[in-house]
């Protein structure tokens, strides 16, 4: 996607049959929000748009709520809201509302709780896709730009449509917008600038005017001005003369503007590579990377404040938020990075490991090290463990000792450590205990290292990736041979060749009680009590996939992150899966997980975190499809009049089909079509059944099938 993504002083609201949602209860996600497309203020609080620059990155883009004084942040996303589009192209505030402009789910407005959206099947909306927003301050008129429809009026009652087709406009392509009285300003993207007054259309571009290129990236309105930006530069028009400002002819450190903003006399100038410029009429002053505190030099989005500017910036690493109040930069930090590595719970903070630093979150605000603004010896934190105040933490070059001022990093150059590429931590009364990518398991008692490796021990490959204890026991993962136990003196090895476990490479290992449980890689789950191994896989069960990522213990529950097929959890009898169809999971690569009370936190590989409450309403889909006990399906969803409910049992069972509200409220019970409730003997088989909108109100609804020991549920939309 080219670089069109920009900030306007916009305002936007429509009032047509539109389809309303909630985010799913009892979910919170954080990302990195790296690339800030738009800003929008709201007196404490503070509106940003992010934007995924490919469809890998497009899961941690969204909305992001930020509370101005705490830095506290909330994340909105196609996962955990009803946001239709994670792609944010324009952003505004209106009242309680905040109006959003996406690349390509139409236009969402959010009141606080519910989310409306607008887009090409529920309104005269010509295009999903929105590039500018804006609205005509003394008669209340939308102006909506989109990407290859043309421009649209909306008065709150008529949709009206402008395109090359039916008007003058020369252009269906509409970049930016801008008001200035009367007059909508337009920028295309072929076909230069559009002034119209409501009656008129004047064309301006380079073969009629001193508009350097027909390209007209950005907008903003000041007095009787008119600023452009382009990849040509700046340009200013006053009604009569043309001025163009570019790096030949003034101080503009770059000609590819993407984002203008106005403050007083003073032009705000972002620019793609070269960071941000202030310009008083007479006087250049230039922001970078090298003279301030400016986090990338691709700027993307600005909004003023009264004094501060607040410039949001574009990169996948480096980019962010960042105030400015003409003297002090304030970075506003949250997850260095969406690909999460490992967790570790240290009373109110989380610790969180990922492939571009460590971030402490202590439940309002983050706190980053990495390896340019700490004793961090790498940015790839693959293990952490908590003894004390001391963070151990495992990198791939080396292991390093945090207390929360001190760091201590221990490498092949400094210490015994045999390999700087660090799988796993775990602490044993004062001893460390160290997994490494091919040189074994170490030991590391404050004082001296021990080396257990292939040569010298019974470890039975030199590839640790998982490491556990148990009492005197510490139990050892392998990329390929095992897993193995170590008492201290004895190692006993467990394979496919003399044991249960279905395949040798083991990615992760987790106690509970006298059971350990070992997570592989292909071969699904496996549970070894001492004597018995028990195997559970997608043929066997209700695992939804046979890579296991991650796991955890909390009471009964085994949670299990997978590769490609989200979260499950076990409590030794129900299987219940959590994906990015039937939860607020972000997406489904699972590769570290950890228990804060009723709380889970999930790290994702590529969309940040999720962390699930787990007490309430149970939305997500308790399902064994690997030999079908219980199947649900809706036919419409969203609906309006009616939907059929189709349900499946793989054997007779007893059976009950009820709709429930978003506070866990029973509102209707479907099967057994009795007013007691209760259950109802059915037959292995296929049934339907009619769900009518007459019977319940607007709004978010889930169903939930029970068969016998299994169940499922859905997520129901009723608009009306």
């Amino acid at each position: 996607m080219p670089k069109y993504l920009f900030l306007l002083s916009v305002f936007f609201v429509v009032v047509l049959a539109p389809n309303s949602f909630a985010q799913y209860p009892g979910w919170t996600n954080y990302t990195s929000r790296k690339d800030v497309t738009t800003i929008a203020d709201d007196g404490n609080e503070l509106w940003i748009g992010t934007y995924g620059v490919s469809t890998y990155y497009y899961a941690y883009a969204g909305l992001v709520k930020m509370n101005k004084t705490t830095g506290e942040m909330t994340f909105y996303n196609t996962s955990n809201s009803g946001l239709p589009s994670n792609n944010i192209t324009a952003l505004v505030i209106e009242g309680n509302n905040k109006w959003i402009g996406t690349e390509y789910g139409g236009v969402a407005k959010f009141d606080g709780t519910t989310w409306t959206v607008y887009d090409t099947s529920n309104s005269d909306l010509p295009d999903n896709r929105i590039l500018a927003l804006t609205i005509e301050g003394t008669t209340g008129d939308k102006w909506i730009g989109t990407e290859g429809g043309g421009l649209t009026k909306f008065d709150g009652t008529n949709w009206t449509v402008y395109d090359t087709s039916n008007s003058g406009l020369p252009d269906n392509y509409i970049l930016s917008l801008a008001i200035q009285g009367s007059n909508i300003w337009v920028g295309t993207w072929w076909s230069g600038l559009v002034k119209f007054d409501g009656t008129t259309w004047t064309v301006f571009n380079t073969s009629n005017s001193g508009l350097p290129v027909n390209y007209v990236h950005s907008l903003a309105a000041e007095g009787s001005n008119i600023w452009i930006g382009s990849y040509a530069g700046l340009t200013k028009f006053d009604g009569t003369n043309w001025t163009v400002y570019d790096t030949s002819n003034s101080d503009l450190p770059h000609n590819y503007i993407e984002t203008l903003a106005t403050e007083g006399s003073n032009i705000w100038v972002g620019t793609g590579y070269s960071g941000l410029a202030k310009f008083d009429g007479t006087i250049w002053t230039v922001y970078n990377t090298s003279n301030s505190g400016l986090p990338h030099n691709d700027v993307s989005a600005i909004g003023i404040e009264g004094s501060n500017v607040w410039v949001g910036t574009s990169d996948y690493i480096y980019g962010g938020l960042v105030k400015f109040d003409g003297t002090n930069w304030t970075v506003f930090y949250s997850l260095p990075s969406d690909d999460i590595r490992s967790f570790a719970i240290e009373g109110n903070n989380k610790w969180i490991g990922t492939n571009a630093g460590l971030a402490k979150f202590d439940g309002t605000g983050w706190t980053v090290y990495d390896a340019s603004n700490s004793g961090l010896p790498d940015n790839c934190v693959r293990a952490l463990a908590i003894e004390g105040s001391d963070k151990w933490i495992g990198t791939y070059d080396g292991l390093a000792k945090f207390d929360g001022t001190n760091w201590i990093v221990y490498d092949t150059s400094n210490s015994g450590l045999p390999d700087n590429w660090l799988n796993a931590v775990a602490i044993e009364g004062n001893n460390k205990w160290i997994g490494t990518r091919d040189k074994g398991l170490v030991k590391f008692d404050g004082t001296n290292w021990t080396v257990y490796d292939t040569s010298n021990s019974g470890l039975p490959h030199n590839n640790v990736t998982a490491v556990t204890i148990e009492g005197s026991n510490v139990w050892v993962g392998t990329g390929y041979a095992g897993v193995a136990k170590f008492d201290g003196s004895i190692w006993t090895v467990y394979n496919t060749s003399n044991s249960g476990l279905p395949v040798n490479y083991i990615d992760n290992l987790t106690l509970e009680g006298t059971n350990i449980w070992v997570g592989t890689l292909s071969g699904g789950l496996a549970k070894f009590d001492g004597t018995t191994w028990t195997v559970y896989n997608t043929s066997n069960s209700g695992l939804p996939s046979n890579w296991i990522w991650s796991l955890v213990i909390e009471g009964n529950n085994k949670w299990i992150g997978t590769a490609w097929a989200g979260l499950a959890k076990f409590d030794g009898s129900i299987w219940t899966v959590y994906n990015t169809s039937n939860s607020g999971l972000p997406y489904n690569n699972v590769q570290a997980l950890a228990i804060e009370g009723s709380n889970v936190w999930i790290g994702t590989d590529s969309a940040g975190i999720a962390v699930y409450n787990n007490i309430g309403v149970e939305e997500q889909s308790n399902l064994d499809f690997g030999f079908g006990n219980a199947e649900l399906k809706i036919s419409r969803n969203p609906f309006i009049k009616s939907t059929v409910i189709s349900y499946s049992v793989g054997n007779s069972r007893d059976c009950s089909l009820n709709i429930y509200d978003l506070t866990g409220r029973c509102v209707k019970t479907l099967v057994p079509d009795s007013p007691i409730g209760g259950n109802e003997s059915k037959l292995a088989g296929t049934y339907t059944t009619t769900l009518n909108a007459n019977e319940l109100k607007t709004g978010i609804y889930f169903v939930k099938l029970s068969a016998g020991e299994y169940s499922t549920t859905k997520k129901l939309v009723l608009i009306k």
